[in-house]
Formats: C-alpha cells, structure tokens, sequence
C-alpha cells in the first residue's frame, strides 16, 4: 500500500468528453462528422485568388459603349455576375454596373436572353 502513494503516475487521465449520441445535428453539442476528401492530401484544387482585370490592365473608366468588354460580365440570362464570380474588385464592379445599365438603357446590350 505505501508504494501505491509513493510513485506517481506518469499519464494523468482526462475526463471523457460527453457523447451526443447522433452526431452532428446543427448546434455545437459535438464534434462535426469527417468530410469526404478529395484523396489522401485533402484537397483536390487549389484555387487561385482572384484579381481584377481592370486593376491589372489599369483601366481607370469603364465606357458603356464597349459592349464587348460588358458581355463577358453578363450572364446568357442577361444578369449582371457577381463579384465572387468574377473576380473584379469593389470599385470596378459599381463601374460596370452602371456602364452595363448605361448600355442596356441604349438598347446597345439586351435586357433579358432571348428564347
């Protein structure tokens, strides 16, 4: 008995973390289940971090009447793409905005696809 006292244990034990008992059910009661991954690094892509095109090409104004630079920021529906899909900052993202409803109200670019 004296020598269970004296040698102190090497590996304390932690308290067993209470189970939830089903998983991950949208609150923060457990651990969240493994993500299917790509393989065994992880990741299948990496993706790139956009920049803008206007910033790189040091295009200050974006003109209505260049319809061709416009359409390749509108959608086949006619919707103006959205920064994240893009890539175009803040700034030139409201330039083209306007530009395009410039050039839209002009009839220079259509307003919806046609079917």
């Amino acid at each position: 008995m004296a020598d269970e006292t004296s040698t102190p244990s090497t590996t304390p034990s932690a308290p067993a973390a209470p189970s939830t008992g089903g998983g991950y059910q949208g609150n923060n009661s457990g651990p969240r289940p493994p993500r299917p991954s790509g393989g065994p690094g992880g990741r299948k892509f990496f993706r790139r971090k956009k920049v803008c095109k206007f910033c790189v090409e040091k295009i200050d104004a974006i003109s209505y009447r260049d319809v061709r630079l416009l359409q390749g920021f509108v959608a086949e529906r006619g919707k103006i793409t959205p920064r994240r899909l893009t890539g175009v900052c803040t700034t030139h993202q409201r330039q083209l905005s306007q530009a395009i409803k410039q050039s839209r109200n002009i009839a220079l670019l259509p307003f919806a696809a046609k079917y």
